[in-house]
C-alpha cells in the first residue's frame, strides 16, 4: 500500500478543523480529511431522499436512468394569447395549445380542466369520460412563447422535467431548476449519520473502503508526522483501548 502523505495545505486544514472541534473523534477527523483530499461535495436529492458523493455524480445518474428529462411537444395557437409579460405560470391544453395565465383569468385552474372536457381534439378516455389531462410551465422562455403572435399555429419541442413535470425551454433550465429547488449540500462529516435517507451505492462503498482499518491507520500514522496532532493521536488510541 502506498504511503499516506499529507501535504501543507491539508496539514492546515486538518488543524483549523481539529482546532474548532477538538473532540472530533478519529472517524469524524478521517471523513473532514478525506472531504478536502478528494474535493467531495455531498449533496441530497430530496425528492429520492438519497446522498450522491457530488452533483455532477446525481446529474449523470439521473441522466443514464432517464430521471432527468422528457422531450414533450406542445402547440403554440395562433392569434393573441391570453398571456402577457407579467404572466408568471402558464396552464396549457396539449391538444389544441389553448393556454390561461395566472394573471389573465381569475381561475385559470379551474378554465383549463373545463377546457379540456369539453375540447373536441381530447380523444383519450378513462372511464367513458375526457381525461382532463393539460400541462403547466413556470419557465419565462416558455411562457414568452405564448405572448407572441404567430400567423400559423406551430409544434415545438420542450423539456419537461422528471421531477416536477413541468414545463422548461431547455434541458440547463430544468437542471438549474433542481439544483434551486430539490438539492441540498451536506458535509460529509455528516453524511453516516443521516438516518432518514440513503447513501447512493457507488458513494457508500467509497466511504465504507476509505475508512476501512488499514487506511485509518494509514492516517493516523501519516498524522504522526506533525506534533500539532500528537494530543489529538493519544486521544483516539486512549478511546481505543478503553471501546477493546
Amino acid at each position: 500500500m502506498a504511503t499516506l502523505v499529507i501535504t501543507e495545505s491539508l496539514k492546515d486544514e486538518l488543524n483549523k478543523f481539529l482546532q474548532k472541534n477538538k473532540k472530533a473523534d478519529l472517524i469524524t477527523t478521517c471523513l473532514f480529511f478525506l472531504e478536502k483530499k478528494f474535493n467531495i461535495k455531498p449533496v441530497l436529492y430530496i425528492r429520492d431522499k438519497t446522498i450522491y458523493q457530488s452533483q455532477d455524480d446525481l446529474l449523470k445518474n439521473l441522466e443514464a436512468q432517464g430521471k432527468l428529462w422528457r422531450e414533450t411537444e406542445i402547440k403554440i395557437q395562433t392569434g393573441p394569447q391570453s398571456v402577457n409579460e407579467l404572466t408568471k405560470k402558464i396552464y396549457i391544453c396539449p391538444f389544441t395549445g389553448k393556454v390561461f395565465g395566472d394573471n389573465t383569468h381569475p381561475n385559470p385552474q379551474d378554465a383549463i380542466y373545463d377546457w379540456v372536457a369539453k375540447c373536441p381534439e381530447n380523444k383519450e378516455r378513462s372511464g367513458g369520460l375526457k381525461v382532463k389531462r393539460f400541462l403547466t410551465s413556470e419557465d419565462p422562455e416558455i411562457i414568452k412563447n405564448y405572448i407572441v403572435k404567430r400567423k400559423d399555429p406551430i409544434t415545438k419541442i420542450v423539456f419537461s422535467s422528471a421531477a416536477t413535470g413541468k414545463l422548461f425551454n431547455s434541458k440547463n433550465a430544468i437542471i438549474e431548476d433542481l439544483v434551486q429547488n430539490h438539492l441540498k449540500s451536506i458535509p460529509l462529516i455528516d453524511v453516516p449519520n443521516q438516518n432518514k435517507f440513503q447513501i447512493e451505492e457507488h458513494f457508500l462503498n467509497f466511504i465504507q473502503e476509505q475508512l476501512e482499518q488499514s487506511k485509518i491507520s494509514s492516517f493516523i500514522e501519516a498524522l504522526s508526522q506533525f506534533d500539532e496532532f500528537s494530543s489529538f493521536i493519544d486521544g483516539w488510541l486512549e478511546e481505543d483501548k478503553e471501546e477493546d
